[in-house]
């Protein structure tokens, strides 16, 4: 396999809410087993230098999960969470390594004293395996802990436009033209703090999870009662999260006569019957959805919406320099 180089930043950030937002988590958050890290032939990484401090840390979670229970989109990221807050983020970083089937590029980014973020320089590229490891055992003061690593499978290569302005979703399939569907996104008209949280966010989302049928109610806007007006609590098929902040591709509850000519929303991106659901099931987490025609930009801590951030941007938050 060849190796992938890396580097890495830090930084976190609020996100206003948004319509739409589910009763659950916004993030589903699966249980996941860390195995001991196989012996695999790989090109021997730097040893961190010491810096005379013992460290101690384990992983607590990895994200995605691993090739056998999952297929993931091609902007898919590595999310590792550290069972405790990581000092020295430095010698963390230098002993973790990904390596892919197909040459990339790509860089770690901190965005928090436990997290951790791998992205890309440019899409992952369709039908390969990845493999992350972390050498914990090489860290001063941890040697007792175990190596860890994850095999992921990278699934079809989906970019789905949404056009909010001709309210239309092309979804793109390896290249072609898998589908167009009439959608109908954020009407705007509701500014909390300076944002109309009624638009939908335009920029690059990534798929995040998906349910068969969400819950979605009105509490995002500290409605709950349900005699206020605009009150709502809706069962929603074919739910797809692209955001933290409660935006989903989902299928339209009713107002049909909307799609593909008005924008309607909360913030969701409404869709056929057929075409939610036929979104739905072929939809891995990790998948590209580019929006456009909206005022409001997509933040890059907003979810998995880190194809937000250039490349340079990325690799300033790498505790690695140089």
């Amino acid at each position: 396999m060849k190796r992938v180089t890396r580097m890495l930043p830090a930084l976190v950030a609020l996100v206003a809410a948004t319509a739409c937002a589910a009763e659950s988590a916004p993030v589903p958050r699966p249980h996941v087993s860390i195995v001991p890290a196989a012996a695999v032939a790989t090109t021997p990484a730097p040893t961190p230098a010491s810096s005379g401090k013992k460290i101690k840390v384990g992983i607590a979670d990895i994200t995605p999960m691993g090739e056998k229970t999952e297929k993931v989109g091609v902007g898919f990221p590595i999310i590792v969470t550290f069972d405790r807050d990581v000092k020295d983020k430095a010698a963390v970083e230098a002993v973790l390594d990904v390596e892919s089937e197909e040459a990339h590029e790509g860089a770690w980014r901190w965005v928090s004293a436990r997290k951790v973020i791998y992205r890309t320089k440019t899409y992952w590229k369709p039908y390969q395996k990845v493999l992350f490891t972390a050498r914990l055992s090489e860290l001063p003061g941890n040697t007792g802990a175990k190596n860890v690593s994850r095999r992921f499978a990278v699934g079809a290569k989906h970019i789905s436009v949404v056009d909010t302005r001709k309210h239309q979703m092309k979804v793109y399939r390896n290249g072609k033209l898998a589908k167009k569907i009439p959608i109908s996104a954020g009407k705007g008209g509701l500014i909390r703090n300076g944002v109309d949280v009624y638009l939908t966010t335009s920029g690059v989302h990534l798929t995040m999870g998906k349910k068969a049928v969400e819950t979605m109610t009105s509490s995002w806007m500290g409605v709950t009662d349900p005699k206020d007006p605009r009150y709502y609590k809706e069962e929603i098929p074919w739910a797809v999260r692209i955001s933290d902040s409660g935006e989903y591709v989902h299928q339209s509850a009713g107002y049909y006569q909307y799609l593909g000519r008005s924008n309607q929303s909360h913030g969701c991106v409404r869709a056929t019957p057929a075409g939610a659901k036929w979104f739905y099931t072929i939809a891995q987490r990790g998948d590209v959805v580019k929006i456009t025609g909206t005022k409001r930009k997509l933040q890059w801590n907003n979810g998995w919406s880190y194809w937000q951030l250039n490349w340079t941007q990325w690799k300033k938050g790498s505790a690695l320099k140089g």
